[in-house]
């Protein structure tokens, strides 16, 4: 992979965050823009060429992220011989899935819900899938020498509120019903400070598996695997329309097109655009705030084992470390998107960013004169479920809605794409995910407005709970619609 300067364009904001009455001046300017650090860290692998001319193949994907290349893996190893296609709109790994949280998480919080909805046999079948998609990255990384920093720790939620005490009391005992007491278990004030200390850290839960990695590592090494494969992969490559017929899916770019047996569409929240899914998926929008290396004030806290936390507010903060002994700090309480205009709203939002410096500050008060040195967000593709839908449409297999948690499930997502796009059904294509039932979000402008309502409520809400006060009955009633509609939003 080769290390260089990245020539996309970028954008650096000098950020003054005010904390309390004091204003915090930084010597450096902080690097806001929408690709962030760990893209810049990575090193930017070299351009591949955009599709020039028209091709034929078995199966073409469209979208380079996690999810289209973990299907091309995955169908190169179910059958090596098939022809594959990845067309890209921009370059790998520098949307959602390299500049994501870097956290590898499992589905076991979900399977008391979803074993009273459908079951035990298929909500645990889920679960282990999803458990095995974790320690399934770890030995992909060490089978193709990729350095994700692939991480194996407990991922821990912790309530910093009185409002979130025991948020995950019934999903614990309802795993502990289901024989799964040792994968999803509480933590008492006392076992979670032998993990991470703060003042404002009450209890917690622990789940296993998960692990943490550095997303654009794992997505650029991804990449290259999948380049030796023998897939072929074409980036600056936006699929402008495609056409259905015959036997075939014709997709066609500014600069060629593609003719193939059949297609697969992962291109996450992008798919609030199409007709048949509009209505499926919402684009809600997340942003990380970097610390300068602070390798004392880890040690001082204790916060040495590469564990992945979040806290239980409904529009959550989400945090972990660096091999560098940074801390990286993300709220995914960022502004709603839409297909109908412009979505730079959802990538670079100073207002989100100076919010979660705030948290950071006030989770880590030994923080205080530390440098934030880089910012950036974007788009997160959210289901009415807060889990992946996987469909067939037509000849075109689709995953979307991932809901800020893709990086483990992309890999599950893979197998199940593979099977789809190669006609196949097995364990893989039975599993909950795939045609599932799901509430439908109000069509546009209707979602925009009434998804920004709602979210302001629960921005009120949590911002309430966090001082200790109640938060009004009209913010509370605003901010319950999802819930009382059947929607497992947001967290």
């Amino acid at each position: 992979m080769h290390r260089r300067q990245l020539a996309a364009q970028t954008q650096s904001d000098c950020l003054n965050f005010r904390i309390g009455s004091r204003q915090l001046a930084y010597a450096r300017r902080v690097k806001h823009d929408r690709f962030g650090w760990w893209v810049e860290e990575a090193g930017s692998p070299d351009l591949l060429g955009s599709l020039d001319g028209n091709l034929s193949c078995d199966v073409a994907i469209v979208g380079g992220g996690y999810l289209g290349l973990w299907t091309a893996w995955q169908i190169k190893q179910l059958e090596p011989n098939a022809t594959v296609v990845v067309l890209e709109a921009e370059r790998c790994g520098f949307g959602p899935s390299g500049r994501n949280g870097g956290f590898v998480n499992c589905y076991w919080a979900k399977v008391p819900w979803l074993a009273a909805e459908f079951g035990s046999q298929a909500a645990l079948a889920l679960g282990r899938a999803a458990a095995d998609s974790v320690a399934a990255i770890g030995s992909w990384c060490d089978d193709n020498s990729v350095d994700a920093w692939y991480r194996a720790a407990p991922h821990v939620e912790i309530a910093t509120s009185a409002a979130q005490a025991g948020d995950w009391a019934e999903a614990t005992a309802g795993c502990a019903d289901l024989g799964l007491a040792d994968q999803y278990y509480e933590l008492s004030r006392e076992q979670l400070a032998e993990v991470v200390k703060s003042p404002v850290f009450g209890a917690g839960a622990a789940m296993i598996p998960a692990a943490t990695v550095q997303p654009a590592r794992l997505c650029f090494g991804l990449r290259e695997a999948v380049l030796g494969s023998g897939v072929r992969i074409f980036e600056q490559s936006r699929v402008n329309d495609f056409a259905e017929g015959e036997g075939a899916v014709v997709l066609r770019t500014a600069g060629g097109s593609v003719r193939a047996r059949n297609a697969v569409y992962a291109i996450n929240s992008a798919m609030a655009g199409f007709r048949k899914t509009r209505n499926s998926v919402s684009i809600g929008s997340s942003h990380i705030v970097l610390t300068e290396p602070v390798p004392d004030i880890l040690e001082a806290i204790g916060w040495t084992g590469h564990q992945g936390l979040s806290d239980c507010r409904t529009m959550l903060h989400y945090f972990r470390t660096t091999e560098d002994h940074r801390i990286a700090f993300g709220w995914g309480g960022g502004r709603m998107g839409t297909s109908l205009w412009d979505r730079s709203v959802t990538e670079v939002d100073r207002q989100a960013v100076r919010l979660a410096a705030e948290a950071l500050r006030r989770f880590f008060p030994a923080l205080e004169g530390r440098e934030i040195t880089h910012a950036w967000g974007g788009p997160i593709d959210v289901s009415s479920t807060r889990l992946p839908q996987f469909r067939q449409i037509g000849q075109i297999s689709t995953g979307f809605g991932f809901t800020g948690n893709g990086v483990g499930p992309s890999y599950l997502g893979g197998q199940i794409l593979a099977r789809m796009a190669l006609d196949r059904r097995d364990e893989f294509t039975n599993l909950l995910l795939v045609e599932q039932r799901a509430k439908h979000f109000p069509p546009e402008p209707l979602q925009f407005v009434g998804g920004s309502a709602i979210r302001a409520a629960m921005v009120r809400s949590d911002r309430a709970n966090d001082v200790g006060e109640t938060p009004g009955w009209l913010t509370s009633a605003v901010a319950s619609i999802p819930n009382r509609l059947g929607m497992h939003l947001p967290r």
